[in-house]
């Protein structure tokens, strides 16, 4: 019995500073481990911060691009007939939208669903202004359907998105 009683003697304290030291490790590697998180996630801001301010630039220069005032007045030479014209302004917004999808990768959900919304608002507002002109229409009639089309409209969807989109840039800065 007195053996057991020695044993028990040993045991307990040696358990007790094994569970103690168990905690301690425990606590510094959960330390290190937040340590090391936080670490990657500084440097994962770092590299994708300059990312995202870049791609809400070019966002915003791609609504600026498409806005009916700055297109229309970029690639009207007056010498195309309205259906040329349309042809033309509605390949430009493509292309330019082409040339920037990849950045909704850095913006919002919200954001991108306007910035989509607002192209294809535009690319409908110029069909539909060209679907009421003749054959003998020329770019100077298309252009002034556009200008009149976008004028009536309650909210210029275009304007509404780079409203957005700077707002929340803002936000984040």
């Amino acid at each position: 019995m007195e053996l057991v009683t020695e044993f028990a003697k040993l045991l307990i304290p040696a358990a007790v500073v094994l569970y103690a030291m168990y905690l301690v490790v425990k606590s510094f590697l959960e330390k290190e481990l937040q340590k090391q998180h936080l670490e990657i996630r500084g440097k994962s801001i770092e590299t994708v911060l300059p990312n995202r301010l870049h791609a809400y630039e070019r966002i915003c220069l791609f609504l600026e691009r498409i806005n009916p005032n700055n297109l229309i007045v970029r690639l009207n030479q007056g010498e195309y007939t309205a259906n040329e014209f349309k042809h033309i302004l509605v390949h430009e917004v493509r292309e330019e939208y082409n040339h920037n999808v990849s950045q909704q990768l850095y913006m919002s959900e919200e954001s991108w669903t306007l910035v989509v919304h607002a192209k294809e608002d535009l690319i409908n507002t110029i069909n539909k202004a060209a679907e009421s002109l003749d054959e003998k229409a020329t770019s100077v009639d298309l252009a002034k359907l556009v200008f009149e089309k976008t004028m009536q409209k309650d909210k210029d969807p275009v304007q509404e998105a780079l409203r957005f989109v700077k707002s929340e840039i803002r936000q984040t800065f």
